[in-house]
């Protein structure tokens, strides 16, 4: 896994600064992609902007809309990709395809046969929501099991990557060749030594439980609300905490372009790392079979970690904003402007 940047926050934000943008170029590749398919494909992954399919994610093995790796020619699936990759930064890329390539090592795990459908790497979906071009609104989602990316575009600028699931199971891989492979450890590890540098009395504060929740708390809800107990400030951190903190929330950004990633650093400076809380359930010891779990809430964005299931190596990872996932008010927006003489009712 290529390893992240660890650099101070300056320096990251100005690196920030120097790279080129993906979002302006989403959409020409969403048209390549879409331009790629038959007619029976097309009509498998295309949605209008305001279909209330938009809103029907989750992150568990299940039926699905949208034409999957198994329906495309090498050409289909290169365009697939390409997209893909594009809408995500290096650090959400590599995750992205080990979390991928991790359904041939449960299948193995599970002693399922080599053709199984259950877990199956091939059996992730593409849809497009709207017409992909600079002057319109429109969102694209790549979904299978443990992973639901939701992207959301206006007038050309990539506005929201939310909602956006990645997990894991196994969560550390225990036998076989690709033993001790671990996809998401660095939000494990950073997770665990943030709780390991509080104070007995901070970790009074922080940890609202001794029982780690089943599963993440906003699970596929199409709104997020904001979660109690908020656990503790940011800014009853000391100097050297508050640097996990941050370093913490920067493993989930950089899963974004370093444009979009950039528009996120820019709103929570403009509103403050001291709206930021950090809250923990579960056991304080980092290995399988201890029930886990942590949150990160402020400036409107909620980051959720669990691992409870399969003795406590399965790991639930979200990023949600309470303001813009799916596009915030986009969606209220295009109805505004183009369905005037309608009274539609949104899905929720």
């Amino acid at each position: 896994m290529i390893p992240l940047l660890k650099c101070s926050l300056v320096l990251l934000l100005t690196l920030l600064a120097m790279s080129p943008g993906y979002g302006q170029h989403l959409a020409p590749l969403a048209t390549d992609f879409i331009q790629s398919l038959d007619k029976e494909l097309k009509n498998q992954a295309c949605f209008p902007f305001d279909h209330q399919e938009r809103f029907n994610w989750h992150f568990v093995p299940r039926e699905r809309k949208g034409p999957t790796f198994h329906d495309f020619n090498e050409q289909q699936k290169a365009a697939a990709l390409t997209l893909m990759r594009a809408s995500l930064g290096e650090a959400g890329k590599t995750r992205a395809e080990a979390i991928i390539e991790l359904e041939n090592v449960l299948r193995e795990v599970e002693n399922r046969p080599s053709d199984d459908s259950y877990r199956d790497p091939l059996n992730y979906h593409f849809s497009i929501f709207g017409s992909p071009d600079k002057s319109n609104d429109w969102g694209w989602r790549l979904e299978g099991h443990h992973l639901s990316l939701n992207f959301s575009s206006s007038k050309g600028t990539l506005v929201s990557t939310t909602p956006s699931f990645m997990g894991a199971n196994p969560g550390i891989v225990l036998s076989g060749p690709q033993m001790d492979r671990q996809v998401l450890a660095e939000e494990t590890n950073q997770g665990f030594a943030l709780l390991a540098s509080l104070t007995e009395s901070q970790k009074k504060i922080a940890k609202f439980s001794n029982e780690a929740p089943f599963d993440i708390i906003t699970s596929n809800d199409r709104k997020a609300s904001e979660l109690e107990p908020k656990g503790l400030s940011f800014s009853s951190l000391n100097t050297e905490q508050q640097t996990l903190f941050i370093n913490l929330v920067q493993v989930y950004l950089s899963r974004n372009t370093a444009e979009y990633l950039k528009k996120l650093m820019d709103r929570i400076n403009r509103i403050g790392w001291d709206s930021f809380s950090f809250a923990w359930a579960g056991s304080e010891i980092n290995q399988v079979g201890e029930p886990h779990y942590y949150r990160i809430q402020g400036a409107d964005l909620i980051i959720e970690y669990d691992n409870i299931q399969n003795n406590a190596n399965h790991v639930h990872t979200v990023l949600r904003d309470l303001k813009m996932d799916f596009g915030g008010d986009l969606l209220q927006s295009h109805y505004l402007q183009d369905h005037r003489t309608a009274n539609p009712v949104i899905a929720e």
